[in-house]
């Protein structure tokens, strides 16, 4: 089983926390083991840490009552999306007091004319594109889960439209975060650049909850695009469908999503989503912008797989077809489960320059093989990061051994690649033993940071470090 620590508890002051709380917030705060449980559950393999409470606070000045209760008690203080994270991030290795914040789900305000909105933590992006919809507006960052944008700003989420438009860290304009001590704190306004001081919005955005709790997001919005087109293409190897997208993205394609498909992800998508698509390696991409644009970028691209070996390219402008075959890569997850029924999915990610794409993923390929799993990939490989889901049996004590191992080679391997040990995931618990092979003496810095803000070490404890 995946290695997580257990750190020393405060008994006296998380009794002393539980009294307060309680009393102040009735039937909003539970420590039924139940709904600890689903708080403290990861959906990766990781061990479940639950917390001694959950508490669910409906504004800002709540979450600093909780806060402040905390501090003085020595308490840890976790906060709570919706619990899509995979590195263990909402687990409670010291107990305490789980924040979550899904009942602060308001959109705050819309500012259509400098296309950028403020929300609470518990708006999903779902939810927000919903609300964003008549307005001809919507906010393009998309993990797949439909996941809180609270939580994809603490974990700098990105997903599938990032090669376009970037990641969390590019669309966040603004927090309010409630600090260690109570203090609430806004980092910045909503102007487009700022040359004021520290970045502490980026501070924040990464930080996985370990120097405050997001309470208010001022996020970037965009215009619906006028037209929208989809497409896929088979490859004979990885190596061609990677080399294709190198040369897209030389060429300035500006596609909006590139997604790689290995042939077994291909073979679980087509049997769990109903589709016929070639059972080899697969690009699926996605082009916005006016309807003479997107007929183009997708020709364009069509020419470039060609030169690169791709064959049984088709696109579509047709909004279903387009819909039914995003909702298969969405699904992605399930589809290889599919493969394997009743073995647990180990989901584990990295990112490298787009130039040692195709050798990561091939030595990758290579060596699940060896070890005998089935292991899936997927991956957004405009910028270099891809997934795989190794599906293990959970029982069978040395196949996990070997699936450990596997994911210690795949981080060291990126890394050797100058590459990053998550593109997406972020450290949580799942990878604290690759930071400091990453950044080196960097993690000191971090760490001082960290001991700067929260000196009693109250929030998110475990995570990162």
């Amino acid at each position: 089983m995946a290695l997580i620590t257990y750190l020393p508890r405060n008994e006296d002051g998380i009794a002393a926390a539980i009294g307060i709380l309680k009393q102040r917030f009735g039937e909003r705060f539970q420590t039924g083991q139940a709904i600890r449980d689903q708080h403290g559950h990861t959906t990766t393999w990781i061990l479940t840490q639950p917390p001694d409470a959950v508490v669910f606070p409906t504004e800002t000045a709540e979450v600093t009552e909780i806060v402040k209760t905390c501090a003085d008690h020595g308490v840890p203080v976790i906060p709570f999306g919706t619990g899509t994270s995979l590195e263990g991030h909402v687990n409670a290795p010291a107990g305490g007091i789980c924040v979550d914040l899904s009942q602060m789900n308001q959109v705050l305000a819309v500012h259509a004319e400098d296309l950028d909105c403020v929300v609470q933590p518990g708006v999903t992006r779902s939810q927000l594109n919903t609300y964003l919809r008549d307005q001809g507006l919507f906010f393009p960052i998309d993990p797949g889960a439909d996941a809180s944008l609270g939580g994809m700003a603490a974990t700098r989420a990105s997903g599938t439209n990032a090669v376009r438009y970037g990641t969390m860290k590019d669309n966040v304009l603004s927090l309010e975060a409630v600090m260690p001590d109570g203090r609430v704190i806004r980092t910045a306004s909503r102007a487009r650049k700022s040359s004021a001081g520290y970045d502490l919005t980026r501070l924040l955005v990464g930080a996985e909850g370990t120097l405050g709790i997001i309470t208010e997001i001022t996020l970037k919005l965009h215009g619906i695009p006028e037209a929208m087109s989809s497409a896929t293409c088979s490859f004979r190897t990885v190596e061609e469908a990677c080399n294709a997208v190198i040369a897209t993205i030389q060429m300035g394609v500006p596609v909006a999503r590139i997604e790689l498909l290995d042939t077994p992800m291909v073979q679980g998508m087509n049997g769990y989503s109903k589709l016929s698509l070639p059972e080899t390696p697969l690009l699926m991409l996605e082009f916005h912008g006016s309807e003479t644009s997107v007929a183009e970028q997708a020709e364009t691209f069509g020419e470039i797989a060609a030169d690169c070996g791709g064959s049984d390219f088709a696109w579509t402008a047709n909004a279903e077809e387009r819909t039914k075959l995003w909702q298969a890569r969405h699904d992605g997850y399930w589809a290889a489960l599919s493969l394997r029924p009743g073995a647990k999915g180990i989901s584990t990610d990295v990112c490298v320059p787009i130039s040692r794409l195709a050798d990561c993923v091939t030595a990758t390929q290579e060596k699940t093989a060896k070890l005998g799993f089935i292991a899936p990939i997927i991956g957004h490989v405009g910028d270099g990061n891809f997934h795989t889901l190794v599906l293990v049996d959970m029982e069978d004590d040395n196949e996990v051994a070997r699936a450990e191992g596997f994911v210690s080679w795949l981080n060291d391997l990126a890394i050797s690649m100058d590459g990053t040990c998550t593109g997406e995931h972020g450290i949580g618990q799942g990878k604290k033993p690759y930071l400091k092979k990453e950044l080196g003496a960097a993690t000191d810095d971090m760490a001082a940071i960290k001991a700067a803000l929260d000196p009693k070490g109250i929030m998110n404890p475990g995570k990162i470090f």
